[in-house]
């Protein structure tokens, strides 16, 4: 053996990783299509806000809708914060910002699908993957820190919800409006 030896490298061994975190959770929640009234938003089973996963979800689909018809929206997205609502003028600017340079294709990143190489665009019936983790849901203070995976990033978006006296669901924070790759046919390097 050589002194040089000594130095190189021995084969790392090979590391099984985990399918899932443990006590990670995924909720799938599909929509046939995107709702275009507001009573088509309130008629979808997942308006009756039971459940924090309903919420995340209809929050990524009241985003979709921003770039066709905005009022209609910021009022689906008012009836998710609840209690907490109506959006704040900040609220309503910050959304309008992230909208900007015509990057509607970052709510659509969030369902089954949709791709850069795509443009994004996911195929009906729509699904949206809610994640949860054994820390996600704080009972004592009656919130949870629920997650959607974008296409276009490499973390999953945070969506906070909180438990109002009704025993429904409401927005409290999201951000799942954070940059993310360009769709293929806008990314000069693609």
């Amino acid at each position: 053996m050589g002194f040089f030896d000594k130095f190189k490298k021995k084969e790392p061994a090979e590391v099984k990783l985990p399918e899932t975190i443990p006590g990670q959770k995924t909720d799938s929640i599909t929509f046939d299509d995107i709702p275009e009234t507001m009573e088509a938003f309130m008629s979808l089973p997942s308006a009756k806000l039971e459940t924090p996963a309903d919420t995340a979800a209809l929050t990524a689909v009241a985003f979709c809708v921003y770039p066709v018809n905005k009022e209609l929206s910021l009022q689906m997205l008012n009836f998710l914060k609840g209690p907490g609502g109506p959006l704040s003028e900040f609220e309503k600017q910050f959304i309008r910002d992230r909208f900007m340079d015509n990057k509607d294709y970052i709510p659509r990143s969030f369902f089954d699908g949709a791709t850069p190489e795509n443009d994004y665009m996911p195929s009906a019936p729509y699904t949206l993957k809610v994640l949860t983790n054994p820390y996600s849901i704080n009972r004592e203070e009656g919130t949870a820190n629920l997650f959607l995976t974008s296409s276009g990033a490499d973390t999953p978006r945070a969506v906070v919800l909180r438990l109002a006296k009704d025993g429904k669901w409401y927005l409290w924070e999201q951000y799942l409006l954070s940059d993310i790759r360009k769709p293929e046919s806008e990314n000069p390097w693609a």
